[in-house]
């Protein structure tokens, strides 16, 4: 790609204020069709921020090895989970993708190499919470994978890349939990709202102050930070997205939390608003 290609991608996206940026506590599957506070808040925060050109997810459910971006005209609508009612399966969100401003990203990301994908489209982490905020499905989305060969930093220092986009009218949205142990979910209370173990008390209060307080690398490093955190990241993908959303912080911007509550002992829908 020569520079006039990329002038002219750039162009195709106007220039705007700069965007917020999202990471959304997703949660079970079924909050795509339930009505319920968390819905509630995602509707909300849309409400609250410019309408995007376009919108980039961080998915905890695109985990790859090596980097890749979803490259077609037309993503699908993947049902990547079972055991689900037959009404969530026949959920279709049929948002446009984008191929230049998958272009552009590869582009931006460089020297990392960023393989265009034809063949993913939209998991649940994406559509199940981005058809609240756009119902309409008329806003293009394209996915970024998480390699997950990489530490933590190395995803932080990544996102930094993505800044120019959020020039353009992209929405960059980070999609997994904070918490998220489904080994130790508490069955009785599994739609119980402020449920908790202790430990994921104790890891929700610490990521929060954290959050709150711009003391980021105590989240980078949350192998170093003891046994709450320990059980609350059993592994990495959903947390990464946080990550994400975190290396596009710069020093003048807020950071505000919603939806943050526990649910299932174990399980935290906390979400951040940057911007």
């Amino acid at each position: 790609m020569n520079l006039n290609d990329l002038q002219n991608i750039s162009e195709s996206f106007r220039n705007t204020q700069r965007m917020p940026v999202l990471f959304l506590g997703h949660g079970s599957p079924m909050n795509a069709i339930e009505e319920n506070q968390f819905v509630q808040g995602f509707r909300k925060i849309a409400t609250e921020i410019p309408k995007p050109n376009a919108i980039l997810c961080i998915s905890a459910h695109w985990y790859t090895s090596g980097t890749f971006v979803t490259a077609m005209e037309m993503p699908k609508t993947i049902h990547d989970f079972y055991g689900f009612p037959k009404e969530l399966f026949e959920v279709q969100y049929p948002a446009p993708g984008n191929p230049q401003l998958a272009r552009e990203t590869a582009e931006l990301l460089l020297p990392i190499e960023v393989e265009e994908d034809h063949n993913w489209g939209l998991d649940h982490g994406a559509w199940s919470v981005i058809r609240h905020l756009y119902p309409d499905a008329d806003i293009p989305v394209i996915q970024l994978s998480i390699d997950y060969t990489k530490p933590p930093q190395y995803h932080y220092d990544l996102a930094q890349r993505l800044n120019k986009l959020r020039e353009k009218g992209i929405l960059i949205i980070g999609s997994g939990n904070i918490v998220h142990n489904l080994r130790m979910i508490d069955w009785k209370n599994i739609n119980t709202v402020g449920a908790g173990w202790d430990w994921a008390i104790e890891a929700r209060e610490k990521t929060n102050n954290w959050l709150l307080d711009g003391n980021f690398q105590n989240i980078i490093d949350y192998h170093k930070q003891g046994t709450s955190l320990q059980y609350a990241v059993p592994t990495p993908d959903h947390y990464l997205p946080l990550i994400y959303t975190l290396g596009l912080k710069n020093n003048t911007e807020d950071l505000s939390l919603f939806n943050d509550e526990l649910i299932g002992g174990s399980l935290s829908m906390t979400s951040v608003r940057i911007g």
